[in-house]
């Protein structure tokens, strides 16, 4: 069963920088798109960012700057590095990612998966 493992949330203080990774579990599974978006309570869903299977990336304006989104080599994992957090960027943060399977000749889609989430709490 595929399932997308997130980590590095928790609670900092505004200004500091937390580290968020996802990884898909499962041999021979890669992030083709991997996206992070955010909940605040009472709120709608955001895309945070965004990455291709080529590393281009995009970002919400309120995020642009600060935070950064890189994938690892061996393409199964996506790490948001999110710097000088403001308190406004509490939220439960969850992975999302367009997952292919490489076991065979090329690599195929798998499908697209949701992580539970992990809560970023930042105090002012």
């Amino acid at each position: 069963q595929v399932q997308l493992v997130e980590s590095g949330g928790g609670l900092v203080q505004a200004g500091e920088s937390l580290r968020l990774s996802c990884a898909v579990s499962g041999s021979k599974l890669r992030i083709g798109v991997g996206t992070w978006y955010r909940q605040a309570p009472g709120k709608q869903r955001d895309l945070v960012a965004s990455i291709t299977l080529g590393g281009n990336t995009n970002y919400a304006n309120s995020v642009k700057g600060r935070f950064t989104l890189s994938r690892g080599n061996a393409e199964n994992t996506i790490t948001l590095q999110m710097n000088n957090l403001k308190p406004e960027d509490t939220a439960v943060y969850y992975c999302n990612a367009d997952v292919d399977d490489c076991s065979g000749f090329t690599c195929s889609s798998y499908g697209n998966y949701w992580g539970r989430g992990t809560q970023v709490t930042v105090s002012s």
